[in-house]
């Protein structure tokens, strides 16, 4: 007897119960076990009876753990709706939905302590205006992720947290343990404002650096701006297919390493022709200045490089280079950490790309728990070697 611990044999009754398998040669499987239920002799027992156990089977399950633990696997691993897994194994949704969360406990261990953290932020659905009692409030639906981006391991998620604010950062960071915090070296974001804030409240002693490729997509950003207000300035309208600075637009977003021979005869006769007063090839220069900056890494050419920077961003005489010019010196002592450290946020957006995934094989979640459920699990069978959690 499960309660008293005394032995019995006199059988109560032995009920017939069918419980679902896995399938097998492409055919359902259905197995159907007399459980028998019995009596408990002890008088001072207050269950009176019990029914049967087995490992395989728990109680009041209707499917067996080995399904229960194929089904929260498929979902996983293949990324794929719980709706097509239930449906493949005859089983219902919440059947299914069931047996992910049970697994989910058991893959998502606690967050492992690294040198290196990177944090970015994805989308977890559109933006929209939600009526709050008598006030239209607008909807957060972003998603921080924490990476682990230490050189000496393969890189791992560590955890999710809703929001993009210095809030869900510090809020994160605190829920971790005093081992954790302590171990953090570095800390790379993008050039955002409130992650900063959170990250010098919650981890005084890490160091923050701006990942480079963000720099880089804000100069490109900068010379498609100067682009499209010189063409407004000198044909009234934006450009079209007919006009050669939209046609060659790409040029200008190129390193000027990769452009091939034909590529530079056609990007300098579109700035020849095309640029009467100049600027775009200015913003130009200003961009390829940024880039030769950030591709160094030795202290004397670092500052060779930002003071060249500066000369032609002041040279340029742009308002929209004179803006990227004061993201730059805003950011510099973490770009300045970046460089000598060598340190990027490829990982987080390698993992980035995973969420967009799982977000996209949900056709959107309205659930925000699941959504993190999705991610976390999904990794964590795909790459089990790498993933913490």
């Amino acid at each position: 007897m499960p309660s008293c611990g005394v032995l019995s044999a006199a059988v109560k009754e032995r009920p017939l119960v069918r419980v679902k398998d896995l399938p097998a040669c492409g055919e359902q499987v259905e197995l159907w076990w007399r459980k028998r239920r019995l009596w408990c002799r002890e008088s001072l027992c207050r269950r009176r009876s019990f029914t049967q156990t087995c490992e395989a089977v728990k109680p009041r399950a209707r499917i067996t753990e080995r399904l229960r633990d194929k089904l929260a696997t498929a979902i996983a691993r293949s990324n794929r709706p719980v709706s097509d897994v239930a449906a493949e194994y005859g089983v219902s949704w919440p059947t299914a939905h069931t047996a992910l969360v049970a697994a989910a406990a058991r893959w998502l261990p606690e967050p492992t302590p690294t040198s290196r953290l990177g944090i970015d932020e994805t989308r977890f659905a559109s933006v929209r205006w939600i009526l709050d009692d008598i006030t239209w409030k607008r909807s957060n639906p972003w998603l921080t992720s924490f990476v682990d981006c230490s050189p000496d391991k393969p890189g791992s998620l560590l955890g999710l947290a809703p929001g993009r604010s210095g809030g869900c950062v510090r809020d994160w960071l605190a829920a971790q343990s005093e081992e954790f915090r302590a171990a953090i070296e570095i800390v790379i974001i993008d050039p955002s404002a409130p992650y900063a804030s959170g990250i010098r409240a919650a981890l005084p002693q890490a160091r923050i650096a701006v990942d480079k490729w963000h720099l880089v997509a804000l100069a490109n950003g900068m010379v498609t701006d100067v682009r499209q207000r010189v063409t407004r300035d000198l044909l009234g309208r934006r450009g079209r297919n007919s006009d050669p600075l939209w046609v060659n637009r790409k040029l200008l977003l190129t390193g000027a390493e990769h452009l091939s021979a034909k590529q530079w005869r056609r990007f300098t006769t579109m700035l020849h022709e095309h640029d009467p007063t100049g600027e775009i090839g200015a913003a130009w220069a200003v961009k390829e200045r940024l880039r030769m900056l950030l591709a160094e890494h030795e202290a004397s050419r670092i500052r060779w490089r930002l003071a060249d920077f500066y000369e032609a961003a002041i040279d340029a005489d742009l308002p929209e280079a004179t803006r990227l010019a004061g993201t730059i010196q805003t950011w510099w002592p973490a770009i300045l950490v970046a460089l000598t450290e060598r340190v990027s946020n490829a990982r987080t957006e390698g993992f980035n790309r995973i969420i967009k995934q799982v977000k996209r094989a949900g056709c959107g979640y309205r659930n925000m728990i699941n959504y993190q459920r999705r991610i976390l699990t999904h990794i964590a069978v795909t790459r089990p070697q790498r993933s913490a959690a």
